[in-house]
Formats: C-alpha cells, sequence, structure tokens
C-alpha cells in the first residue's frame, strides 16, 4: 500500500474511533490534538500529531506548543516528548497516531508526576493601554426613583411602544 493509502485508512478509523470525543480535534486531514485528562485538571496536557507526506514509513511530528500547555514546565514537556518518541519507534511503519494518544492517556501520572500541582499559571504578562483602572470602590449610580403618578402620565403620554407620539415636540406657528 502506498502512504497515502495508509494514511486515509487511518485517518477514517481515527474519525470513527473519537466521533463525539470531546478530547480529539482534527485540525486537518494531516494533523491532530487529544487533549489528556480534563480541561480543569491542573495536570492535563494536549499532544498535537502531525503526519509528513511518508508517514507511516517516516515518524510523525510530535508537538506539545499548545498555549494549552503553557502551565507545563518545559522539562516536563520535553520529557513526554522523549517517552512518546521511543513509543513512535517501536510502532514505526505501522499506523500509531490512535496509539500514541492511548499511551499517553495510559501513562499521563508517570508523565506528570514532577508537575507541581499550581492553578495560578505562569504567564501573568498583562498590557494595560487606554483608560486606567477604576477603583473598586466607586459606587454605581442610581436610576431615578419614579412615583406611581409620574409613571402614570409618562405612560399617557406615550404609545404601546413606549415612544412619544409624532410631533409632541413641535412649535405651534400659528399662535
Amino acid at each position: 500500500m502506498a502512504a497515502n493509502e495508509d494514511q486515509e485508512m487511518e485517518l477514517e478509523a481515527l474519525r470513527s474511533i473519537y466521533e463525539g470525543d470531546l478530547c480529539f480535534r482534527e485540525l486537518s486531514p494531516v494533523s491532530f490534538q487529544y487533549r489528556i485528562g480534563e480541561s480543569g485538571d491542573p495536570k492535563a496536557f494536549l499532544i498535537e500529531v502531525s503526519w509528513p507526506e511518508t508517514y507511516p514509513q517516516t515518524a510523525p511530528v510530535i508537538s506539545m506548543d499548545a498555549f494549552f500547555n503553557n502551565t507545563i514546565s518545559a522539562a516536563i514537556k520535553q520529557s513526554i516528548l522523549e517517552k512518546l518518541m521511543v513509543e513512535v519507534e517501536a510502532n514505526l511503519g505501522t499506523a500509531m497516531t490512535y496509539t500514541l494518544f492511548e499511551y499517553a492517556k495510559d501513562n499521563k501520572e508517570v508523565f506528570m508526576e514532577n508537575q507541581p500541582v499550581n492553578t495560578v499559571t505562569s504567564v501573568s504578562h498583562s498590557i494595560a493601554i487606554g483608560t486606567p483602572d477604576v477603583p473598586a470602590s466607586k459606587k454605581k449610580e442610581k436610576k431615578e426613583q419614579l412615583s406611581k403618578t409620574q409613571k402614570r402620565k409618562l405612560a399617557d403620554k406615550t404609545d404601546n411602544k413606549g415612544e412619544l407620539p409624532r410631533g409632541w415636540n413641535w412649535v405651534d406657528v400659528i399662535k
């Protein structure tokens, strides 16, 4: 079989296996993302696998550069990539994207054991352009309270849509 036929078969298999799985995302017919762990989990991470033209005879490109992984240290990312590359070498020549995703799911705890569990992200750069910060102690303006008679007079002046009738502010020239 040609490499493209193998890729088409694997693509069809991935689509059927991960249909309805919110962790799986097909970026293009040759690029896929899979989230390992729940979205609120501080030890969750995202793996991106892209196939070169000669895949599966050559290794796929595995990346962890997604914004989702910003809280993970570079050493942990490198360690995960090295372990995944060992798995790639073992499966070279066969369709391995599903195998890589499942291997990462099964070994998530081992991969992330040295990752500190901080809910605070390491990215804390903020740029303020325009207006300065408004103090939180500033009180909200109160709406004007109308009495029943004031509301009734206002309702008599307006139509059913709450709009004043046409010509309400016209000046009578004849007088």
